[in-house]
Order: structure tokens, then C-alpha cells, then sequence
């Protein structure tokens, strides 16, 4: 069986081709960074009318790499949320579009299923159960996940993310937007140990996060440089980038261990944007060591929205049999906030 997935939640267009014999055929992506950077964050109008000019050709891109035809195409998925509702819309019409033109099913999916389940195409890739980290955009959560559909929720972030954490830090530091790697980038010719930052949350009992102090804290230290001589220097905010990610590194790792412990599983799935950050994985490749296990986390590739962890996801959860293909049916709809849970089965 041949899937045909779609991703357009936000900033980046996905477009994919699993199999579900021989895995991801082919995928392309294409970036809005370069067009949102001028206005320092995503611009919502902007995003949808950008989906709208990429969509089809990157899946004439897609279905040319794979040395297939959309009559080749058996199913087609799409992100049907969360996500910004203009950006959903134009990725779920033209992907029902499409699937009702040829008579095929359209399965909606989760945008947070996708990157969980993301990391299975990698290889290796882990086994059921296992714990996994989303740390996708403005989630941040702990799940134990016993097989496709079956999620429970460990823990989440009680206010900002921890990509959000990041963005926000960036933006205080005058880096601009994308502020997540720009501010990773810039941390590596600073000194975490110079600048003093809390790790919210880190001792308490509970699995859940915060990272909106840390934010605050960051800010303070921003002011306190600007009262004493006028603007921040270099060294400061390099300083102020390390010390902010090593903050955040901290406590997803510290989090993530005790979810380990709590549950007794030995596996960890990192999924999400933050999962590319060199200096977690490092951490957690430490921590799980520790602890006699290991972690896994998508190819480099899939870490940001893609269609291909949407096509994946579909796939697997047709052959979870959680899915009835149903080509006649003639509406769609999408959840601009839409809670994981929501697709659990008992």
C-alpha cells in the first residue's frame, strides 16, 4: 500500500510517499523561514498563501522521485491539526481534492502522532513499549506510548515550551527568528557556567514542565546589563545563549530519566523540532546509558514537520486496523487545537 502524506500545520510544507512494504519512497520540504524572518515570527496569512503555491509542485517533486504516478497512490493522509486553521485548511483540501478526484480514502492525523511516531523510521528503529519526549514547536510532553494509539500522558508543559523557551530567549537576545537554532549556534561560543538560570521545575515530583520563568530570568539578566552600560556585549549574550540552553537540556533530560524510572521502560523516543539539538542528544545518550538503555531519535531530516511522518503515521495506523478507508466520504474538517489524547484508543 502506497501513502500519500501531507503536512502543512505551519511554517513548512511536507509532502511524502510511504509504502508500507518498503517505507519512505520520497519527500520534500519546503521551508518559509526566509519569507517569515522579515517580520520576526510566522505570519499566518502569509504561511496559508505560501502552502497554496507549493503544495502541488512538491508533490509533482515527491511522485517524479519515487518513479510513480498519482495513479500509483492508494491512500492519501493529511495533518488535519493542531496547528494554524488557514495553514490546515489548504493542506486538507487538496489532499481530499485529490483523494475524492481518484476515489481513494483521505485518513486525517494528528500532527504530535506523526512526530511520535517518527522516529520508527529510522533504523534502528525501537520496539513498543517506550517512553517518549515531544518537544515539537509549542508542546512539550511525556508520553508512554504501548503501541500506534495507545498513549499515555506522563507530563507536559504547564506554560511555554520548550521550543517556545528557546524562541523567546532568542528574541530577548536580538537573534531574529528562527530563534531556536540561532540561539544553539550562539551558545557554542559562550559559557553556560557564567550566567546563573533557574531549571524550573526540576525537583518537583510530578512529570510536568514550565519554562516561562526561565524566560523571565533571561530577561532580568538583559536588563540588569542594559541599566549598567547600555546595551549587552557579545561575550554576555553568548554567555546568556549557553546558559539558557543548558537550562533547558537540564530538565528535559532530568524529566525524561524519571519517566524512565517511573515506568520501568528502558526505551526513549525523542520526537520534535528541539530533538535535533546536538546538546540534549548528547544528554540523553548519557543519561540512557546510565541507566542501561537507549535513546532513539528521527533522521535529521524528519525532525522538523514533514509529510513523511504524516504518511508513516496513516500507514500505521491502517495496519493497526484504527483506520476505516472510506473513499465516498465527502467532508473533512480540522482541529486547530487538538489534544493527543483525542485519538487514544482503550
Amino acid at each position: 500500500m502506497i501513502v500519500l502524506g501531507f503536512e502543512s500545520s505551519c511554517d513548512e510544507t511536507g509532502v511524502a510517499l510511504v509504502c508500507t512494504e518498503k517505507g519512505l519512497l520520497a519527500h520534500a520540504i519546503h521551508s518559509q523561514v526566509d519569507m517569515h524572518q522579515e517580520y520576526g515570527g510566522v505570519v499566518p496569512e502569509l504561511a496559508s498563501r505560501d502552502h497554496i503555491r507549493r503544495t502541488l509542485p512538491l508533490t509533482n517533486q515527491v511522485l517524479a522521485q519515487a518513479g510513480l504516478s498519482a495513479d500509483d497512490v492508494d491512500v492519501v493522509a493529511y495533518t488535519a491539526g493542531p496547528g494554524l486553521i488557514g495553514a490546515l485548511l489548504v493542506g486538507a483540501s487538496f489532499a481530499c481534492s485529490f483523494a475524492w478526484a481518484r476515489g481513494l480514502p483521505a485518513v486525517p492525523v494528528h500532527h504530535l502522532e506523526g512526530h511520535l511516531l517518527s522516529p520508527l523510521l529510522a533504523s534502528p528503529a525501537p520496539s513498543f513499549p517506550f517512553v517518549a519526549l515531544l518537544v515539537s514547536g509549542g508542546h512539550t510532553q511525556l508520553m508512554q506510548v504501548d503501541a500506534v494509539g495507545k498513549y499515555t500522558l506522563l507530563g507536559e508543559t504547564l506554560d511555554d515550551a520548550a521550543g517556545e523557551a528557546f524562541d523567546k530567549t532568542a528574541k530577548l537576545l536580538g537573534l531574529g527568528y528562527p530563534g531556536g537554532p540561532a540561539l544553539s549556534a550562539l551558545a557554542q561560543q559562550g559559557n553556560a557556567s557564567a550566567v546563573s538560570l533557574p531549571r524550573p521545575m526540576l525537583h518537583s515530583k510530578n512529570l510536568d514542565f514550565s519554562f516561562s520563568g526561565l524566560k523571565t530570568a533571561v530577561l532580568t539578566q538583559v536588563r540588569k546589563a542594559e541599566d549598567a552600560g547600555g546595551s549587552l556585549d557579545e561575550q554576555l549574550r553568548a554567555d546568556l545563549a549557553a546558559a539558557t540552553e543548558a537550562a533547558i537540556v537540564d530538565v528535559l533530560a532530568a524529566k525524561a530519566r524519571r519517566a524512565l524510572q517511573q515506568t520501568g521502560l528502558k526505551r526513549l523516543v525523542v520526537a520534535g523540532g528541539v530533538g535535533a539539538n546536538r546538546l540534549l542528544r548528547e544528554r540523553l545518550d548519557q543519561a540512557m546509558g546510565a541507566l542501561g538503555g537507549r535513546v532513539y531519535f528521527p533522521p535529521l531530516s524528519l525532525c522538523t514537520d514533514n509529510g513523511a511522518m504524516i504518511a508513516f503515521a496513516a500507514a500505521m495506523r491502517i495496519q493497526a486496523g484504527l483506520e476505516t478507508l472510506d473513499a465516498s466520504a465527502a467532508s473533512f474538517t480540522v482541529h486547530p487545537r487538538w489534544n493527543l489524547e483525542d485519538v487514544t484508543v482503550a
